[in-house]
């Protein structure tokens, strides 16, 4: 087996895409060789990866050196985790990839809250606008958190949980309780898994 490199972790979409990139290369590469026009500052991968002889009658001939390629591709699809604070790699790699369920939920956000155009007449109603939805943000993020610590995502993604949710109806009349329509079983199941109490 191939030693990895320390808090490395491998990704099969980025392995893919190393593999393609270094691949086209390595055939304009060839065809570099095969033409005769050769450049200056590719000689080094040129003797690297390529065995070539020269026939009189056929020209140059170039083989794929197999061996080089494998050991430039041992390490495709791993990606290095470099931070000044002491952790160990899962750790690492759980608060990076939070960054993107972060990113990601943002982006969710500002469709859901219609955040994308902030339509507002004053600078204190664009305060208010942004509040509510950072607000709105920490609870995505906790939602998310929940969701993954009870299996959920084998169920749910977060958007079809907030759907399923959404549904649940709420009548308002001044001077009144709020009244919450009926909460359907799946709906609690949701709201059990969660550890929250379901509405009533």
């Amino acid at each position: 087996m191939e030693p990895t490199p320390d808090n490395a972790t491998p990704t099969i979409e980025k392995y893919a895409e190393d593999e393609t990139s270094f691949d086209r290369k390595l055939m304009s590469m060839r065809k570099e060789v095969l033409s005769g026009k050769r450049i200056p500052k590719h000689e080094n991968f040129y003797k690297k990866y390529f065995e070539i002889k020269k026939t009189p009658v056929r020209g140059p001939q170039v083989t794929v050196n197999d061996e080089a390629v494998r050991k430039t591709k041992r390490y495709y699809g791993y990606f290095t985790l470099l931070s000044n604070e002491k952790m160990d790699a899962i750790t690492a790699l759980q608060l990076y990839r939070n960054k993107d369920v972060v990113e990601k939920a943002f982006a969710n956000i500002k469709d859901r809250l219609n955040l994308r155009r902030l339509l507002v007449s004053s600078e204190k109603s664009l305060d208010g606008k942004l509040f509510v939805g950072f607000v709105a943000l920490i609870y995505l993020a906790y939602i998310k958190k929940r969701m993954h610590e009870a299996k959920i995502f084998q169920k749910y993604t977060l958007q079809t949980l907030l759907d399923k949710l959404d549904i649940i109806e709420c009548f308002e009349n001044p001077g009144y309780s709020l009244r919450i329509g009926e909460v359907l079983s799946k709906q609690k199941q949701i709201y059990e898994a969660l550890g929250i109490d379901s509405p009533t």
